[in-house]
């Protein structure tokens, strides 16, 4: 079956405009003014991990040279 004619280019039109209005909403929850909000991102984790009854691991330090969320 043939689109109608001019039908593909507003389906396009359509799909693109609706994508644009998602990405203008998009949050990040573990982004607070443009840095990660690395306590944010521990109590999700932490919250997330209480949910699905997972043992707490105990804390251990990271160190690292390039420290990159």
């Amino acid at each position: 079956m043939n689109p109608a004619p001019g039908g593909e280019d507003m389906l396009d039109q359509t799909i693109t405009e609706d994508i644009k209005a998602m990405e203008s909403r998009r949050h990040n929850p573990f982004m607070k003014n443009g840095k990660a909000d690395v306590d944010a991102y521990i109590r999700f984790v932490c919250g997330f991990n209480e949910f699905i009854n997972h043992d707490p691991k105990p804390f251990s330090q990271m160190m690292d040279r390039d420290m990159i969320l």
